[in-house]
């Protein structure tokens, strides 16, 4: 008989390849007076996940890893519990929230505990499954849009528009009225930032990204969003004018070796309730949507990592739930 006082959840025992990866029952998590207790449905697959389970984020949050360890960044679901000094939220509502899983764990588990301040209420018309994989990277290309400053009909290239965060910056920028070239992965990434409204499109894998700058931007861009690292990234970085400005994630690697003329401004997500507000609003305002290639059960979790090697456009999910 399955105890009340576990839950389902994907853990590592030591950090390493795909096969670390293990089912398992663990201890539900603790809530504190500050906490939510999430019933996970869909979390996010990110690329950041398998750097961490290879071990490269061990001691960079200044949190010594401990084991079984839980690696999810993103969830949504609805609210399972509340802590005893949190206002605002009903057992059963549908919400999203971001986390670290290194200080409290993470959500590829049936539930996850996050402080309040990191928590959200998911739009009544986003789908929760794709609030499930959007905190992280919508919160981090919000950030870089605030950080750019850009005002209306301003030249922005966001480069990787079509990988997580990048899809999501089309977007808020559109929200705004920047004028966005967006330089995307594959016919397949070129179709989606086309879709998401993006002014122009080049396809960073062939086509010459300056060229298609000079034509967009003839004094050159105001200013880029870079979500991938990279030689052809910092050869397109060129086409921002050197009073322009490049909004950076940390955690986009590799970093430039040249830096370019216009000044690089390296930044975190916001994941405060402020930021979550902020963009709730803009979500129930407009045509925001989260593009999902794949969702998979969390029992084929291990094929959710050999897919996050593969091409695909837009995020991969976990069906937990």
């Amino acid at each position: 008989m399955e105890s009340r006082d576990t839950m389902n959840a994907i853990v590592l025992d030591r950090f390493g390849g795909v096969d670390e990866l293990a089912s398992r029952r663990i201890p539900l998590p603790q809530v504190g007076d500050d906490d939510v207790l999430i019933r996970v449905e869909f979390a996010g697959a990110a690329s950041w996940d398998a750097v961490e389970r290879e071990g490269h984020y061990d001691g960079a949050f200044g949190v010594a890893s401990t084991f079984p360890y839980v690696l999810g960044w993103d969830a949504a679901g609805t609210v399972a519990a509340l802590g005893r000094n949190v206002t605002g939220f009903d057992v059963g509502e549908r919400v999203y929230a971001s986390t670290n899983p290194v200080q409290r764990g993470g959500f590829y588990a049936e539930y996850g505990v996050v402080e309040a301040e990191f928590v959200a209420r998911v739009p009544d018309r986003l789908p929760t499954e794709q609030a499930g994989a959007m905190p992280w990277d919508a919160l981090t290309a919000l950030g870089g849009l605030d950080l750019l400053g850009l005002p209306q009909g301003a030249t922005l290239m966001v480069f990787g528009a079509s990988g997580g965060v990048g899809h999501m910056a089309v977007q808020l920028a559109r929200h705004r009225g920047i004028r966005v070239l967006a330089v995307a992965s594959g016919d397949d990434g070129v179709a989606l930032a086309r879709r998401l409204g993006a002014d122009e499109v080049v396809n960073g894998r062939k086509d010459d990204v300056l060229a298609a700058a000079s034509q967009f931007a003839p004094d050159g861009l105001d200013a880029a969003l870079v979500t991938a690292g990279g030689e052809t990234a910092e050869r397109s970085l060129r086409a921002v004018k050197s009073s322009g400005l490049i909004a950076w994630p940390n955690g986009v690697l590799p970093l430039p070796v040249t830096p370019p003329s216009a000044k690089v401004s390296y930044y975190d997500g916001d994941i405060t309730r402020a930021a979550t507000d902020r963009l709730n609003a803009i979500i129930e305002a407009s045509s925001f949507e989260v593009h999902l290639a794949r969702t998979f059960p969390l029992e084929n979790v291990k094929d959710a990592h050999r897919a996050l090697d593969d091409h695909y456009v837009g995020k991969l999910a976990l069906k937990v739930g």
